[in-house]
């Protein structure tokens, strides 16, 4: 059996089990074509209901581009591309994404976001981000369920250099746990309750006593060495369950450690004594409850429906662009979803699926919304929730490439780190530029923030950078040296018979040479294709042979660097329609 058929069943067997839990009785969730065809359904309800026409479906090389960069990060390899678009199967769209979701760089991708919401891309408190990557890959990789996945990262003990699961917690315990309290409600419960730090909440019932009780649970939670040398490790210590805190008049009060899942309405009160030696003299047997692992098992309850609803709205919002509540990790009664039914409908679909976030893509990802193109229609122009109308999804939504996104989709597009360059100094190379975007600020919140939103100075460096000059200057193993090399102007047509003697070697070194002035429209066309996708229409792809003959240049080389150069530059280029 193929490892990732393998993984499939071992997942599906996992699924079965966790969802049929431990009385036996087995909930499974309804069918992948009945499920695309309830989502199908709420939202052609919402066209309806707004008098709205969608847009059309968009073709397969918009759908090819989309879902690579929505999935694995970045933009379709060109011969991936070329054989998806070539092929007549019926289900190719399932299959590209089955084929996606199988690639490592999914892999890479998902820990690469998770990594950001979790802890930031330059946040090294916790002991380094790298041991939290490697979790996150492993755990990504065996496609653990996603309520495991919270509960790992909520009770995490011991060494980052063992389980760096630990990271997470470890970079938010500064100022009394108030950071890892704030960002535990608002990435798995998808409440901002840090506004309820220092006052009730101005437009619900959410008290600012509810807030310190939840804080409660993170009291006893330490960190032990210094992350700015090494491992760190955490451990649990005993903590009291009250916590006292200031109110905004001045006057002190006294919180009891209670879960808050923003339903305003039931609080959960732990009945935890931690004091040992008071255990013993009541003489009592039972063990005590470590706080963290009580709060774990409160947030991924299966009765309640907050953990699933908030992966849900974030996973949608990650492939649209929007999610069905705005931010998608601040939802309550202030803030009603979009398209509530179908959200509740989805979250309960994902629990009885054992939380599968693969499949959870394959779902979104085979309505008929996602399918859609991003080019809007006369009927359809209001749905704009960038100007800040509810989201209808009528159409694709335009997003912009995230720092990481840009830089896998060039090096994807270029080789540029096969041009001249190790492994090991393309990934240096892309740490860095990355960290150029990224300004931390010295709050409370560990707040920090990407500067990266295409600005000219941003333009300017990626242009002009190192990057791209090996991109294009056509050095040994660039995708440009391939393109100005091939005989039929698809490189990969020609590395199917590659040279396997001397003689073959110079035989192929000669036919190069001849070709490097021949089949320029054909160069082009492949130029298009891996820089934006499709092909150029016949007035982009006169127009460019146009200049490029008008050019009169010596070097073939320097005239497809122009070329190339204006693609990967444009603004089609750096937004993921």
């Amino acid at each position: 059996m193929k490892p990732s058929l393998l993984n499939r069943f071992l997942t599906a067997l996992t699924a079965v089990a966790i969802a049929g839990g431990l009385a036996g009785s087995i909930v499974r969730a309804d069918s992948d074509s009945e499920i695309v065809a309830k989502i199908n359904q709420h939202i052609r309800q919402g066209w309806e209901d707004n008098e709205v026409t969608p847009s059309e479906r968009t073709d397969d090389a918009e759908f090819a581009r989309r879902a690579s960069l929505d999935i694995v990060g970045r933009i379709p390899t060109y011969s991936v591309l070329t054989e998806f678009l070539e092929s007549e199967a019926r289900d190719k769209r399932e299959r590209f994404v089955d084929q996606l979701l199988d690639n490592e760089d999914y892999i890479r991708n998902s820990a690469s976001i998770w990594g950001n919401l979790l802890v930031g891309r330059a946040n090294n408190r916790g002991g380094g981000r790298a041991a939290l990557d490697r979790w996150l890959r492993n755990a990504i990789y065996t496609n653990i369920p996603y309520d495991q996945f919270v509960k790992e990262l909520l009770t995490a003990e011991g060494s980052s250099d063992e389980n760096g699961a630990v990271v997470f917690l470890s970079s938010h315990l500064n100022e009394m746990a108030v950071p890892a309290t704030a960002i535990t409600s608002r990435l798995f419960l998808g409440r901002q309750l840090q506004c309820t730090q220092c006052h009730n909440h101005p437009f619900n019932d959410w008290q600012q006593a509810q807030f310190w009780g939840m804080n409660a649970f993170f009291r006893g939670t330490r960190r032990q060495g210094n992350p700015n040398r090494g491992a760190v490790t955490l451990t649990d210590a005993p903590a009291a369950t009250m916590v006292d805190f200031e109110k905004r008049n001045g006057t002190m009060q006294s919180a009891r450690r209670q879960f808050f899942d923003g339903d305003g309405a039931k609080v959960a009160e732990l009945d935890v004594t931690v004091d040992i030696l008071e255990l013993r003299n009541r003489g009592q047997q039972r063990a005590l409850a470590k706080p963290r692992e009580e709060l774990a098992n409160y947030i991924t309850d299966p009765s309640k429906p907050f953990l699933a609803e908030t992966q849900v709205n974030r996973v949608w919002g990650h492939l649209f662009g929007y999610g069905f509540t705005k931010p998608v990790d601040d939802m309550g009664p202030h803030n009603q979803a979009s398209h509530p039914e179908l959200l509740k409908y989805l979250a309960g679909q994902f629990r009885e699926a054992g939380y599968d976030n693969k499949r959870l893509i394959r779902w979104i990802a085979a309505s008929d919304a996602y399918n859609l193109t991003s080019k809007s229609n006369d009927a359809n122009l209001d749905d704009n929730p960038a100007a800040g109308e509810m989201p209808i999804f009528s159409h694709m939504y335009l997003k912009q490439f995230r720092a990481e996104q840009l830089y896998d989709s060039l090096l994807i597009a270029t080789a540029a780190d096969q041009a001249n360059r190790t492994s090991d100094q393309a990934e240096a190379q892309r740490a860095t530029w990355l960290r150029q975007f990224v300004q931390t600020f010295g709050t409370d919140e560990n707040d920090e923030s990407t500067s990266f939103n295409g600005t000219i100075p941003q333009a300017l460096l990626l242009m002009n950078g190192q990057l791209m000059n090996n991109a294009l200057g056509g050095g040994s193993g660039s995708f440009l040296r391939k393109v100005v090399l091939s005989a039929t102007g698809r490189p990969d047509e020609d590395s199917k018979s590659a040279p396997k003697t001397a003689a073959q070697a110079r035989l192929a070194a000669t036919r190069a040479a001849r070709s490097r002035n021949k089949n320029t429209p054909a160069k082009i066309e492949t130029l298009f294709l891996v820089a934006l996708s499709r092909k150029p229409t016949p007035a982009e792809l006169d127009a460019f042979n146009d200049v490029y003959a008008k050019g009169k240049y010596s070097d073939p080389v320097v005239g497809l660097q122009d070329i190339f150069w204006s693609l990967l530059n444009s603004n089609e280029f750096v937004i993921n329609h």
